[in-house]
């Protein structure tokens, strides 16, 4: 199935603002079309709710404060099944809670977004502090085989512009698509370009063929609503194309598991997205994401001035994860360092793909890393001659 992606005009007065990074997400929402949001507010993602509740006041779309976390993706998943484009927002223990329907979100391939402003964990942690642990979580947080999409932004213009992007994804592909922010970013005031018209991209809702089958090992089928015409069960237990429960077939679990898994991982090349900065000489480089990434670019311009060749390779997305870009990268340097605020969840992965040596900076204490605490751990690391 190929969904129409098209654009569609702000429903608010484009140009620059001055937002934070939870005010941009919450409008670039409203801009992508979200016409329902369930949420339960928590720190430090409750500026999301909040705006959203104003904006969609404004326009006559759906609100809801629910009980908890549970009930708040649960809503999601069935505003979406009316046809909604539904959101929802939460952050550490309010994230955890919200595992198992992501995976049956999944399961039954509904597309949704949900944005996780991570703060210091595990439990309630540091509620008011950032980190950035939820990075395997949102990948295997939920028990069994499945696919999600996870997007990293660094700057409050990217909270807007992939907030617009993970509803893209999500529609597209029918899938659970995460926008994993830090509160560093989730709390930082920057200029935020608003343009005209954002990519949307439309749903396949025709009723009258199989909803959760395709002919395709990797397809996407359509998506009829409730309302569509169609025969529709919508269930977390094992299915056939039809929706109909076979939890006692193999084959049936089998190609269906493989589907979900290959429909994302076989259109890595079309989803995953990266940045290069300074990495055309580089014999040396840094791979980061989100809010760290900014400390790792101003470590390496400060490393640059000094003469060592490092370079930085910034992941936007992090699931699937971009493997063959980091591959390529390791082919080309002697060397890859790992910066990031936790204690080694990309640099794991980066492990998987690099046959250079790769070394991991962790920091857990609820700050953001100094990019002298950067430059200093690079230049040990690399022995660079005259530094």
């Amino acid at each position: 199935m190929s969904v129409p992606v098209t654009t569609a005009p702000v429903p608010f007065e484009p140009g620059p603002r001055y937002l934070s990074g939870n005010e941009a997400a919450a409008d670039a929402a409203v801009a992508a079309g979200c016409d329902f949001y369930a949420g339960y507010p928590i720190t430090p993602s409750s500026e999301i709710m909040e705006r959203i509740a104003a904006r969609f006041a404004e326009l006559g779309r759906v609100f809801v404060q629910m009980e908890d976390e549970i009930a708040s993706i649960g809503a999601v998943i069935g505003a979406v099944w009316a046809g909604a484009k539904g959101m929802t927002a939460t952050s550490g223990p309010g994230f955890s809670l919200m595992m198992e329907a992501l995976g049956y979100a999944a399961f039954t391939e509904t597309p949704l977004v949900i944005v996780d402003v991570q703060r210091a964990g595990p439990c309630t942690g540091q509620a008011t502090r950032p980190g950035a642990g939820d990075v395997q979580q949102a990948r295997w947080g939920s028990h069994g085989d499945y696919p999600v999409i996870a997007l990293s932004p660094w700057s409050v213009q990217e909270m807007f512009d992939l907030t617009v992007r993970a509803f893209e994804l999500a529609e597209r592909y029918r899938v659970p698509v995460i926008l994993l922010a830090e509160e560093a970013v989730g709390h930082l005031r920057e200029r935020v370009d608003v343009p005209a018209e954002v990519a949307v991209a439309g749903r396949d809702r025709d009723p009258s063929g199989p909803p959760f089958g395709t002919d395709e090992p990797q397809g996407v089928p359509p998506m009829p609503c409730f309302g569509d015409g169609a025969d529709l069960l919508v269930t977390g237990s094992t299915h056939d194309p039809w929706g109909w429960r076979r939890t006692e077939d193999p084959e049936v679990h089998e190609r269906l598991v493989t589907r979900l898994h290959r429909k994302v991982w076989d259109r890595r090349p079309e989803i995953c997205r990266t940045e290069g900065y300074l990495l055309d000489d580089a014999r040396f480089a840094l791979v980061a994401y989100g809010f760290t990434a900014r400390s790792a670019l101003a470590a390496v311009r400060r490393l640059r001035a000094e003469g060592v060749p490092v370079g930085l390779l910034r992941l936007q997305t992090l699931w699937p994860f971009p493997a063959e870009e980091v591959a390529a990268l390791a082919r080309r340097v002697a060397w890859i360092g790992v910066p990031e605020m936790n204690l080694g969840q990309v640099q794991g992965e980066v492990r998987k793909e690099a046959r250079c040596p790769v070394d991991g900076l962790h920091q857990v204490n609820g700050e953001v890393i100094d990019p002298r605490r950067i430059a200093a751990w690079v230049k040990e690391a690399v022995q660079w001659p005259g530094i």
